[in-house]
């Protein structure tokens, strides 16, 4: 398959696993389930559940297993964005082009929407077909990516950055545990449904925190260049409340060059420890480099 076809592909797979989870685990005659519902079905690239799918099938794994992990991570990863969209947060009012959860809802709704995704993740990969210990590393992978060393870490660092002049490797750390955490953890758990081994996995967390520093520079330069249509959520925040972003340091055109250079550092060295089979992933780091959304 071509990239575009393989992306599909993959997509298909993982929006099957998450009709299967809300079908199991968030029943419509709850409220906070159907709110849970709205946002997570609410369209995206779903770009973590496709590199828990890619990531396992490059490695020969098991594919029912990671498109449960899928879900799971898509899941958690929603719970975030609902979180992060209240108005004790970042207090916006669109997502993918549509009404936040909280407004569309209520602030409490969106609460309990986000926490039963949170939990429900863990359920889903609990479930997953795979043996004891491919669920463990799984649910330790997502544990360690969304917690205390990883993306709510990353959160807490962005709110007291806020008010604070940050230097590039401030944001750097920031982003590393805000994006990066979760995108390894995506990357992780595919790597557990394969059952990769302690080298794998360490050229692939390499491969992730490359690409997750290159998604927030992509989206520091887009919140100054895009539109609210094409981003589907409010742009130009930023720059209003004063805070520090790659774009702040270096222009937007300096910024992109410092993504292109990651991006051809980090797909370099994946190739190097991979070779051929690893095509989709460098392609998937190529397309998220140039998104305009």
């Amino acid at each position: 398959m071509d990239y575009q076809e393989q992306y599909q592909n993959y997509l298909a797979q993982a929006m099957a696993a998450l009709e299967n989870a809300c079908g199991r685990f968030l029943p419509e005659g709850s409220e906070v389930c159907r709110a849970a519902r709205y946002s997570l079905m609410g369209g995206g690239k779903r770009i973590r559940a496709v590199l828990v799918l890619s990531v396992c099938d490059m490695l020969g794994g098991s594919m029912q297993a990671a498109q449960h992990f899928a879900a799971a991570v898509e899941m958690l990863h929603c719970y975030s964005l609902i979180h992060d969209d209240l108005p004790c947060m970042d207090n916006d009012d669109l997502r993918r082009g549509r009404p936040s959860c909280h407004k569309a809802f209520s602030e409490a709704t969106a609460m309990l929407a986000g926490d039963v995704l949170l939990t429900e993740a863990f359920e889903t990969v609990a479930n997953a077909p795979a043996d004891a210990s491919a669920c463990v590393q799984a649910a330790r992978a997502l544990g360690a990516g969304a917690g205390s060393r990883g993306m709510v870490y990353g959160q807490e660092l962005d709110l007291k950055y806020e008010a604070l002049a940050a230097t590039e490797d401030q944001l750097r750390l920031i982003h590393r545990n805000k994006t990066g955490a979760l995108i390894n953890a995506a990357i992780q758990m595919g790597a557990a449904a394969a059952k990769a081994d302690e080298a794998q996995r360490r050229a692939l967390e390499q491969y992730a925190y490359g690409l997750g520093l290159v998604f927030q520079i992509v989206d520091d330069v887009l919140d100054v260049t895009s539109t609210p249509e094409q981003l589907g959520k409010p742009i130009g925040s930023d720059s209003e409340n004063g805070k520090t972003t790659f774009v702040t340091l270096y222009g937007a055109e300096g910024a992109m060059k410092l993504a292109h250079d990651l991006n051809q550092k980090t797909c370099t060295e994946l190739h190097w420890n991979f070779g051929e089979k690893a095509a989709f992933l460098e392609q998937l780091a190529q397309q998220l480099l140039v998104r305009k959304n």
